[in-house]
């Protein structure tokens, strides 16, 4: 005779795998407010530019057994597509540095948004 689902499902059994008879009662362990400032450790994400341009070009290297000259028209739209990536880069690490806010802008870096809680403070 098993007696481990007889144990087990007991009442008075505790488990965080029991289903839960009423609402869980929220227990605060901090404050619940926003901090003055907002550090900088998740800044550093890196996206994939130009994705588009990069396969088309590979794709007519393979079609064209990587003659270069066969596939000038793709390498000139991958190579305008990520310079005008790198300069929009680079003019957002200027205004990310200075502190600069651009209106409309979605990705904020760590310095405008210490910028913005400083200009609107979090109220007590």
């Amino acid at each position: 005779m098993r007696l481990n689902t007889l144990l087990f499902s007991a009442p008075f059994n505790k488990s965080a795998r029991a289903p839960q008879k009423e609402p869980v009662p929220f227990q605060m362990l901090l404050p619940l407010k926003l901090k003055k400032t907002v550090s900088g450790k998740g800044d550093n994400l890196k996206e994939a530019a130009c994705m588009q341009e990069i396969s088309l070009m590979f794709a007519c290297f393979k079609k064209h057994d990587f003659d270069q000259q066969e596939c000038m028209k793709e390498i000139t739209a991958f190579q305008g597509c990520y310079r005008d990536y790198s300069q929009k880069l680079a003019t957002q690490r200027e205004q990310g540095k200075k502190g600069i806010l651009v209106p409309g802008e979605k990705k904020l870096t760590h310095r405008q948004l210490n910028q913005l809680l400083k200009a609107f403070p979090p109220k007590k």
